[in-house]
């Protein structure tokens, strides 16, 4: 398992949220950010997921 990074922004930048999570692969772990971002009614906000690398794998602006 890999640790993953989920940010969310508003537009003037201030962090609204900020956590981690685990997943076995980077695919997995888009769709569990996707979830979380519509769980938690973030989905049309500004955010970004990150692998251990820090390459990303989920973003939206």
């Amino acid at each position: 398992m890999k640790s993953y990074s989920l940010t969310v922004f508003d537009k003037s930048g201030e962090k609204l949220l900020d956590e981690s999570f685990t997943a076995v692969s980077d695919q997995e772990a888009k769709e569990i950010g996707k979830a979380q971002l519509l769980e938690k009614g973030f989905a049309e906000n500004t955010h970004r997921c990150v692998n251990p690398q820090a390459k990303l794998i989920l973003f939206h602006r």
